[in-house]
């Protein structure tokens, strides 16, 4: 990409987000042609899927516009969420996930040079660190806590206490990993709201948080590691993706909720963007013996779809070969990688399979017809006849 200015530079970070917290924060230093540093944290939990193709390609756009970005694999945060990383498996994990995402930014054409990965327990131990967290607890009530993670922790009728530790570890990573700016989904409003109150209570600086939206699953509802049917693996097969994209909601000319046409605005008219400077996406209407349709916004795409121009028909195989093209240098990656095959395999062992046991057959006895031991001990009675009484 050509050398951008500031307001260009502003325009691509807040590109497709819902919202912006204190966006005079990023104005201010990039007016100062600095360059934003940016935190996205994610806890390696299930195997990233394509739904992470929505966080990727604004890190990459958060990149293209010259910001120092770092992905926090937060390792302690994912055991603190009810223990949903097995603590034997998070090492492997984390790297698994370093690996997933940078070959994912690499798909759409952009640097990493700009990018580092840290590990949470590499700094959430230290004495520094420690010390804040037990100042924060004693400033942030148990109310605002669990108010601050309502949406991203799992929580239950008598919830753990590590629970509503992990908004306040959250808040801390602002200023332990030195960032101008958080990003996360609009489901961490709460949190980041939090925030901006519970930073200056240390005397640190408020921070800016860029709020992407949640983008509908395949299914209509959110795409979920957990759930099969809703997520596409970044590893599979072409035929598999074909066919799940086939199989997603689409109703014609609804707009709202549509999975396939979000994945369309979210993830692929700006990753085109980023691999050739401009946004496109093509409709192939070859079968029907017409031009195909060519879209450059998602405006167009949406009034197309509901006035039955675009089909949902027309737009899942497009989408579907779309995300075949993207997904295609990371699944080279990987059958390149033999030290990423081996930490998959470790990261996610697959299930052991439970042998069956085999039922014991009544195989009778050796000699037909013969007595067995437990009815020789029964005496026989006949009906209607009385046993004989001693005199």
């Amino acid at each position: 990409m050509a050398e951008m200015n500031a307001a260009e530079r502003f325009a691509l970070i807040k590109e497709n987000l819902q919202e912006i917290l204190n966006p005079d924060i990023i104005e201010g230093i990039l007016a100062e042609g600095r360059n934003p540093k940016i935190y996205w944290g994610t806890s390696p939990t299930g195997k990233p899927h394509c739904g992470y193709f929505v966080p990727a390609v604004k890190i990459a756009q958060f990149l293209a516009a010259g910001c120092d970005v770092t992905i926090l694999i937060a390792d302690i945060h994912g055991f603190l969420d009810n223990l949903k990383a097995p603590i034997e498996l998070v090492e492997y994990r984390a790297k698994y996930y370093e690996y997933t995402i940078r070959a994912m930014l690499q798909a759409v054409g952009v640097s990493t040079e700009k990018l580092r990965f840290v590990l949470g327990s590499s700094y959430q131990k230290s004495p520094e660190y420690v010390m804040d967290v037990y100042k924060l607890c004693s400033l942030v009530s148990e109310h605002d806590a669990k108010k601050a993670g309502a949406e991203v922790v799992k929580q239950s009728n008598n919830s753990p206490l590590s629970g509503l530790l992990y908004p306040i570890l959250q808040v801390l990573d602002e200023q332990h990993l030195d960032c101008d700016v958080q990003f996360g989904g609009v489901d961490q409003r709460k949190l980041f709201a939090a925030s901006t109150e519970w930073q200056p209570k240390l005397g640190y600086r408020k921070r800016a948080h860029l709020l992407n939206p949640m983008v509908p699953g395949l299914t209509g509802g959110k795409m979920s590691s957990s759930e099969e049917e809703s997520k596409i693996d970044l590893l599979e097969a072409a035929d598999t993706v074909r066919k799940k994209i086939r199989k997603a909601q689409a109703a014609p000319k609804e707009v709202e909720n549509n999975g396939v046409l979000s994945f369309a605005e979210f993830v692929l008219l700006p990753a085109s963007a980023l691999k050739t400077g401009r946004p496109e996406f093509r409709v192939s209407r070859e079968r029907d013996g017409l031009e195909p349709l060519v879209y450059h916004d998602i405006k167009q795409m949406q009034e197309d779809y509901k006035n039955d121009i675009l089909t949902p028909q027309l737009l899942k195989p497009a989408v579907a070969e779309a995300l075949v093209e993207l997904m295609a240098p990371i699944i080279t990656a990987f059958e390149a990688s033999k030290e990423w095959q081996e930490i998959t395999l470790k990261a996610y062992p697959p299930p052991e399979k439970k042998k069956k046991e085999k039922k014991q057959k009544d195989k009778g006895n050796r000699y037909p017809g013969a007595k067995t031991a437990e009815t020789a001990e029964l005496p026989l009675r006949e009906i209607g006849v009385q046993e004989p009484t001693a005199d």
